[in-house]
């Protein structure tokens, strides 16, 4: 230690500095240490341990000014002892003292902008290790792992990294690493082996193959495929003749090549020397053939010009022939036998890529303007082929290239914005409302209420200019319709329910009672001529057609009068009767009390009656004692008749009664009945009743003497123009008889007869300018399909109204359009074929049995693009519209001279369409091939073909379901917009149709005009109307259920019909019978309406008579009548129970006739008011007036005044005010919804509950601050309306039987209240004639076809053929003749370049080889438990190996597998499948969910057992093998086992039959063993069977066995015991038992309870 802080200090620069103590320290414990450590120390070899450490504490925070790297941050640094205790600086080393501050980057909140953590991409899933240990024996779902990944804070405009703490500062640091899955490992899953191929040979020892292919391949980490072959030896017959060892192989064939330049020199040069001589032989022609030749020359050239788009070269390519033997060795060509070698040459086409354009320059950007909102333009660039590619597979570039792009610059306006304008609503109808029952729909000119109006809606293009009055028409400006797709947003409503205003009809009260004779005008009072009147008013604020009171009867009538006043006095009360002289009684005279009145009745000043009569004092007589006494008259009775005349005159009746008799001697005696009655004339007026009759007010016309006024007045909330005048006419009426002369009604009463009135402003009709012409076809006509038309159209926005001009403009133009340019079809145009190339014969020199200048070749020939008159176009239309290009070149030969030649085969004859028919087809031999005999063998080169005639029959079948009962298309009557249920064809008869296909008879679909069928059956059928609830029309209102006050009426309707077929469904019918509906509004009844009348009393009929006397105590009688009450008093008598019959008066009463010199008093008058509240301590009392004073001896006047106490509900009465409950919403008679008004009723209720008159409220001044009516609102009955059908859709499908073609229509106004509900068919579909689906499909390739030679490289072909089928998914498809699809452009499986031949290889006898791709498999997903973990789908294919040889299997290819990934996965599940047992074995095999039997895929830890044979096998008789697999004992056996638990016998087991309790005639006292093998035969013993079973399955005895032996010697013993007991012989003599006893005698019945 001393050493190393000594070297320490002398190698450092501040050595001076240390401190002392640290230096002598080491050197004092040198001594101690031995001599080692003094040595190392010395040496320096070996460093102690330090005793002292630094220490640190966290960095503090980064403290600066400035944000950014310029910061600092401090930590605490201190030194401790290695035990942990803090100590001195100095006891730690310096120099390696850690720093206690450092730079620091200082973050601010500005700094968040321009840093972010960056997050890596997830790793790959890895392991977790202590869960990977602890693998478990069955993965289900997978390993858990974990995936890490790299996360870096990134300073973000320079994408170079920063200090985490800076990122950590804003958001913490995101996730490193997380959980993952790794999947299950998958094992390679295979299919079953296909069935055993044919033997390798047809004699001899041969290999037969089977293979199978791969069904799911191998992942994460599973096993292996295993082998996809398996292979067997077979034998078939011995050969005869000796194998063949070697066999002709031919190889690829070489890359086409041109022949060198020289080769080319020298077939030119041969070329042109024939040329010449064939010229030789042709210079005799005449100039005009020269000039022909000439001319075909020239064009020759210019086709060569025109093929500038194919570079055609013919070259040539070459191939080896070997021989090989079967072990694939090259041998000599001398061992393949065979006379003709294969062609080792062959012409072929140079492949030439395609080649193109460079890039035009971009159009400009489709989209001219500027619209943020809508998407973006694009822009195009193009190119065109320079080069077709020929004999090359890969197709031409894209030639067109697309880009989005926006305008941009100063002069880009803003995009043309559209939205929805409307036009006005349509009047207010009520009708579409109506139910189909309802009497209103023939008169519809009254209804009101809740109503229907409709609007169109057009869109237009609305700029900036245009928005500040979008949907007004103030400025009369409106823009014009465009086409409504160009709208988007939600389209208006078109319907809106509006309201009708109801008149209120008039109400007036009852008619007052007529007034006195008066003047027509008091103020102006000439002649004696004057009026009686009576009057009625309006009791509420009727509106109506004529406007306010217009529609109200009459309110005042009149009547003639003679003598007439205006005021007159009427008499109050009289006065008493007062004696003539100041005598006590006698004759004497009644002063009456009068005020003045006017005419109406109401109290005026005395001094205005000063020209009428006074009433004058009426005589009176005040009787003296013994006087008879009479009562006072009662009031005149009401007047008999209102007027009088001829046979009618009006009476007034009043009486008076006897109250008491004279004396005999000298009192003034009574008089006759006949005095005690006064009758008098009333209503002395002739029956003639005249009023003025005013007729309906007429129209407003305009009044030009009034100037014009602001045009912004408004009259009933409507805006008018000006001032009008309307008249009315008033005639003078005579009641019931017509019109009289005006002077007999009163002329100042007379109403007036003009008025004046505001004149609506006049509307104009409004249309918008029309629309631009729709457009014409722009494309070309393809034939001739009629003349085409272009329309334009306007919509009107505002209705004419108040006179104004009328819409009588057109709203709709058509024009024909301009003849479209007929379609220029275009069509390839083939030149002739050019010369046929050969092979160069340097090429072909070399191979044996070839000639020169024959043989097989290659043509090219030139093709152009020409319009359909032959025009010549350009390429490129005839490749986008005349389909595939023609072949450019074919095989041809130049026959050598053995050859035979003959013409090509001409078309085959016509057919003569009867069946059984044949057409022919013929061609000849040319040139030199007529003298060969070889030619003329018909039997090798047939000239003529034949073919039978097709022998067509056809038959029709139905197919497909019967489409919708669809009516039949006509123009529907739309009523102003607006379409009403029951006024539109909506049901009735229509047709209904099934498609019809025609057949031949090979089952092919054909045209359905073959079968002389248009393609449908009809059928007529009915779709049924709706019919709404039907019912009764409202009952009468029933009574008032009161008499007086308020109560309800009520009236009903029946149901008479319920609703079907979607008819408007009824109202909610009454809860007790379900058949009415009822309707319950409060009534009012006045209370005064009938009154109880009595007559005077009549005189008291003494009942024990004393003629003397003539009084004492009796009964009085009077009348009592209930009379209907008016205005001018009680009228004439009605049924009594019309009278409340507790009001009713008393008809008799016991009474007091007093003596003749008794005081007699008058009747009593009625009692006065109790005050309220009633309490008894209050009183009422009622008074009369002594009359006649008593004699000296007679009885004393009694008390005038009588009281008594006011007691609730007896005689005093409290009075409130009750409110009824609302009643239901009350319409208008003429209205079928909408506002409506509920109303309630105000009664004056007693305190015992009884309705009384309002008056009794009244007179209390009760408050009453109670709405007797509210507005409500009747929800209106809106049927469902529904769009016009749209047209009928394309069909479904082009082709087949399955096409449907659909049409449409919406809801427009969904039903409200009880409208006629929405029907549920809003869509209809009939189906499409049918039509045979034609399509090309390719033909089975052939076998591998190797020209002359056993083997090698060789060519497959196929065929495409036209087949027919019905579209169906079943329906496989059948060939038919090729002229059916050539319309059809020859695309293939989607493909449009068809591939009819290709390469393949034919293996050598003896080669190893691949088979073909196996098809690719099922798109499968990786799952668990049926969900997907999302690692995608998989798709597989395979080849197997197959082998000839055994002894060439070391030269086979590994088998292969290609996988690729897809889209439309499933999962699928895999699960081990068992037959049944079959003796001891069964099938077990693994199975996948959809069904599919495979190898792997299933668990093999829980594969079920195929086989449970024991072993060694179970020979003892009565054993079998157990599913445990080891030997047991039938049922009733017991096992005897081997000391090597083997089984070695089956023992028979003794039963115990122990009966049940059922079994009651079972034998208890027995105990028998049964055959365990035998079943009993006796049904009815069922009892319980034990077996004993002593030996376990090892042979040994059971532990029970020894038991029982323990227990039968314990009572073996006691047994033994007691019966030594009993033997023995007894020490007593026994007692004498009782004789009397019998024995007891046990009998068993058979019971087993004994």
């Amino acid at each position: 230690m001393g050493l190393r802080a000594g070297r320490s200090a002398s190698g450092s620069p501040s050595a001076g500095v240390l401190p002392l103590p640290v230096m002598r320290l080491p050197l004092l414990l040198l001594p101690l240490l031995g001599p080692a450590a003094r040595g190392a120390a010395a040496h320096g070899e070996a460093e102690a341990p330090s005793l002292y450490l630094w220490k640190t504490g966290p960095w503090g925070r980064c403290m600066g000014d400035d944000c950014g790297p310029g910061g600092i941050q401090t930590r605490a640094v201190w030194c401790a002892h290695v035990e942990g205790w803090t100590t001195l600086h100095t006891n730690c080393k310096q120099t390696g003292r850690p720093s206690n501050q450092q730079n620091c980057f200082k973050v601010c909140d500005w700094h968040k902008e321009l840093y972010d953590w960056k997050l890596g991409p997830w790793d790959q899933c890895q392991p977790v290790m202590s869960k990977s240990l602890e693998k478990l024996r069955e993965c289900v779902k997978g390993e858990e792992g974990i995936q890490v990944r790299e996360i870096t804070c990134m300073q973000k405009d320079k994408d170079i990294p920063a200090e985490d703490i800076i990122c950590e500062y804003f958001e913490p640091k995101p996730l490193l690493e997380q959980a993952c899955l790794i999947p299950c490992q998958q094992d390679c899953i295979v299919s079953e082996f296909s069935s055993w191929s044919e033997c390798s040979k047809t004699c001899g020892s041969g290999l037969q193959h089977r293979t199978r292919h791969v069904v799911a391949p191998p992942q994460f980490g599973g096993s292996g495929c295993p082998n996809l072959t398996e292979f067997q030896v077979c034998q078939s017959s011995p050969c005869e003749a000796q194998e063949s060892m070697y066999s002709l192989q031919v190889g690829p064939w070489s890359a086409c090549s041109m022949p060198h330049a020289r080769q080319a020199r020298q077939a030119r040069r041969r070329g042109k020397n024939k040329e010449r001589e064939k010229d030789r032989g042709k210079g005799v022609k005449d100039p005009e053939a020269r000039e022909l030749i000439k001319k075909k020359r020239n064009r020759n050239r210019q086709n060569r010009q025109e093929n500038k788009y194919w570079d055609i070269q013919i070259g040539y390519q070459t191939r080896n022939v070997l021989c090989t033997n079967k072990t694939g060795k090259a041998a000599d060509l001398s061992f393949c036998q065979q006379e003709k070698l294969p062609m080792t040459f062959q012409p072929c086409v140079i492949t030439k890529e395609c080649q193109v354009s460079e890039w035009s320059e971009w159009s400009p950007c489709s989209k001219t303007c500027h619209d943020p909102t809508s998407p973006a333009g694009t822009h195009v660039r193009t190119r065109t082929i320079r080069q077709f590619p020929i004999g090359n597979e890969k197709e031409c570039p894209e030639l067109e290239e697309k880009e989005p792009c926006v305008s941009q610059g100063d002069g880009v306006s803003f995009c043309a914005m559209f939205s929805w304008r409307t036009t006005e609503w349509t009047e207010c109808r009520v009708d579409p409302l109506l139910s189909q029952q309802d009497k209103r729909r023939g008169n519809q000119t009254a209804l009101c209420g809740g109503g229907v109006q409709t609007r169109e809606v057009y869109c237009v293009q609305t700029n900036d200019n245009l928005l500040s009055h979008l949907n007004t028409h103030k400025d009369k400006e409106a823009s014009k319709p465009v086409d409504s797709k160009l709208c988007s947003g939600p389209v208006p409503n078109t319907t809106q329910l509006c309201h009708i205003p109801c008149p209120v009809e008039c109400e007036v009260s009852p008619w007052s009672a007529w007034g006195p004779c008066t003047y027509e005008n008091c103020n102006d009072q000439q002649g004696k001529k004057g009026f009686k009147l009576r009057k009625r008013r309006i009791i509420n604020e009727p509106t109506g057609s004529s406007g306010g009171t217009g529609n109200c009867p009459h309110l005042l009538e009149a009547i003639p009068c003679e003598e007439p006043s205006c005021y007159e006095w009427k008499a109050v009360r009289l006065g008493d009767c007062e004696p003539d002289n100041g005598k006590a009684c006698g004759s004497g005279t009644q002063v009456q009390e009068v005020v003045c009145i006017n005419s109406d009745g109401g109290e005026v000043e005395r001094q205005l009656c000063r020209d009428a009569i006074f009433p004058i004092p009426v005589a009176c007589d005040a009787p003296c004692p013994k006087d008879c006494v009479l009562s006072a008259w009662s009031s005149w009775s009401s007047c008999s008749h209102t007027c009088s005349g001829k046979t009618t005159e009006g009476k007034q009746i009043r009486a008076r009664s006897i109250l008491a008799y004279a004396g005999e001697e000298g009192g003034i005696r009574c008089p006759n009945s006949s005095a005690l009655q006064e009758v008098r004339s009333c209503n002395e007026h002739p029956c003639t009743v005249y009023h003025w009759q005013t007729g309906p007010w007429g129209q407003c016309i305009e009044d030009t003497s009034v100037l014009s006024f602001n045009t912004s007045t408004t009259w009933n909330g409507e805006a008018s123009c000006s001032v009008g005048m309307q008249t009315r006419k008033v005639i003078c009426v005579r009641v019931n008889v017509g019109q009289v002369g005006p002077k007999k009604c009163p002329e100042s009463l007379r109403p007036e007869t003009v008025r004046p009135c505001l004149l609506p402003c006049r509307k104009d009709c409004i249309v918008t300018p029309y629309s631009d012409w729709t457009p014409c076809p722009s494309s070309c006509r393809e034939g001739d399909s009629g003349v085409r038309k272009q329309s334009r159209h306007r919509v009107i926005i505002q209705l004419p109204a108040n006179g104004g001009r009328d819409c009588t403009d057109p709203l709709y133009e058509e024009k024909a359009c301009e003849a479209p340019p007929v379609c220029q079809n275009y069509r390839w145009k083939t030149h002739k074929w050019r010369r046929c190339q050969l092979v160069p014969w340097s090429v072909q020199q070399d191979s044996p049995g070839t000639q020169e200048g024959c043989g097989p070749g290659r043509q090219a020939r030139a093709i152009t693009c020409r319009k359909q008159d032959g025009g010549q176009a350009g390429i490129h239309e005839c490749l986008q519209y005349a389909g595939p290009v023609p072949e450019l070149t074919q095989a041809c030969q130049i026959p050598c001279q053995e050859d035979c030649q003959f013409t090509s085969w001409s078309k085959f004859s016509a057919c003569n369409g009867d069946c059984g028919a044949v057409r022919t087809r013929k061609r000849s031999i040319v040139g030199k091939s007529k003298k060969k005999e070889k030619c003329k063998n018909s039997h090798l080169y047939p000239l003529i073909e034949t073919q039978y005639c097709p022998c067509d029959k056809y038959n029709a079948q139905p197919v497909g379901n019967w489409s919708d009962c669809i009516l039949p298309e006509g123009k529907v009557e739309v009523l102003l917009g607006m379409k009403v249920h029951g006024d539109i064809k909506e049901c009735g008869q229509g047709y209904r149709y099934q498609a019809m296909a025609c057949y031949d008879q090979h089952g092919r679909l054909v045209e359905t005009s073959r079968c002389n069928s248009h393609g449908y059956i009809e059928e007529a059928c009915i779709i049924p109307c709706p019919s709404d609830c039907k019912l009764s029309e409202w009952s009468n209102w029933s009574r008032c259920s009161k008499s007086c006050g308020s109560g309800v009426k009520v009236r009903s309707k029946w149901l008479r019909e319920k609703p079907y077929n979607g008819g408007r469904p009824c109202p909610k019918l009454d809860h007790v019978n379900q058949a009415q509906v009822y309707e319950v509004v409060p009534c009012h009844s006045d209370c005064n309406q009938y009154i109880w009348v009595t007559e005077p009393w009549s005189i008291c009929k003494v009942t024990f008579v004393d003629m003397r006397d003539n009084c004492g105590e009796g009964v009085q009688t009077r009348k009592v009548r209930c009379m209907q009450n008016t205005a001018d008093g009680p009228s004439e008598p009605v049924e009594d129970y019309l009278c409340d019959p507790e009001e009713m008066p008393l008809g008799s009463r016991e009474c007091k006739l007093p003596c003749p010199e008794d005081c007699v008093i008058s009747e009593w008058g009625p009692w006065t008011q109790c005050p309220l509240p009633c309490n008894q301590s209050s009183f009422r009392q009622r008074s009369a007036d002594p009359i006649r004073q008593p004699a000296d001896e007679g009885r004393a006047c009694p008390d005038t005044v009588e009281k008594e106490p006011c007691n609730l509900n007896k005689n005093c009465y409290h009075y409130d005010y009750n409110v009824t409950d609302w009643s239901t919403c009350q319409l208008s008679e003429k209205a079928v919804c909408g506002n409506g008004i509920k109303t309630r009723m105000l009664d004056c209720v007693r305190s015992d509950g009884k309705s009384v008159d309002l008056k009794y409220c009244e007179e209390l001044g009760l408050e009453k601050n109670w709405q007797m009516n509210t507005s409500c609102v009747v929800e209106c009955p809106v049927n469902c309306q529904l769009s016009d059908w749209s047209p009928w859709s394309e069909c479904s499908q082009t082709c087949g039987l399955s096409g449907k073609m659909t049409r449409r229509r919406a809801v427009t106004q969904p039903f409200q209240g009880d409208g006629r509900p929405c029907p549920s068919l809003v869509e209809q579909s009939k189906p499409c004639p049918v039509k045979p689906c034609y399509r090309w499909q390719y033909g089975q390739w052939s076998p591998c076809q190797v020209q002359e030679a056993q083997c090698g490289e060789g060519t497959r072909t196929r065929n495409i053929s036209c087949v027919v089928s019905d579209g169906s998914v079943d329906d496989f498809s059948k060939a038919v003749d090729e002229e059916f699809c050539a319309d059809l452009e020859p695309i293939v499986d989607g493909n449009r370049k068809t591939v009819l031949e290709e390469s393949c290889t034919q293996p050598c006898p003896g080669d190893c080889y691949l088979n073909d791709w196996s098809s690719w498999s099922l798109c499968q997903l990786t799952c668990v438990n049926g969900e997907d973990l999302g690692f995608g789908g998989i798709q597989v294919r395979s080849r197997a190996v197959i082998i000839q040889e055994l002894e060439n299997q070391h030269l086979c290819p590994e088998q292969m597998l290609e996988t690729k990934s897809c889209d439309d996965g499933q999962c699928y599940e895999y699960k081990w499948m068992a037959s049944a047992w079959k003796g001891s074995s069964r099938t077990v095999w693994c199975q996948r969910s959809d069904g599919i039997n495979v190898t792997g895929g299933c668990l093999v830890v829980s594969q079920p057992d195929a086989d449970r044979s024991c072993n060694p096998p179970c020979s003892q008789p009565h054993s079998y093998c157990s599913e445990a697999k080891t030997c047991r004992c039938e049922e009733g056996y017991t096992e005897v086992m081997s000391s090597n638990s083997t089984l070695e016998q089956c023992t028979l087991i003794p039963v115990v039959v122990i009966p049940t309790m059922e079994e009651k005639r079972g034998d208890v006292k027995t105990s028998r063993a049964v055959h365990p093998t035998q079943s009993s035969s006796n049904p009815a013993v069922r009892g319980r069977t034990w077996f004993l079973q002593p030996f376990g399955p090892d042979g040994r005895l059971k532990t029970w066995v020894y038991g029982v032996a323990a227990g039968a010697f314990v009572l073996l013993i006691f047994i033994v015991s007691m019966v030594y007991l009993a033997c023995k012989k007894p020490k007593k003599p026994q007692r004498r038992q009782n004789n009397r006893l019998k024995p007891l005698t046990l009998a068993y019945d058979g019971d087993a309870d004994m």
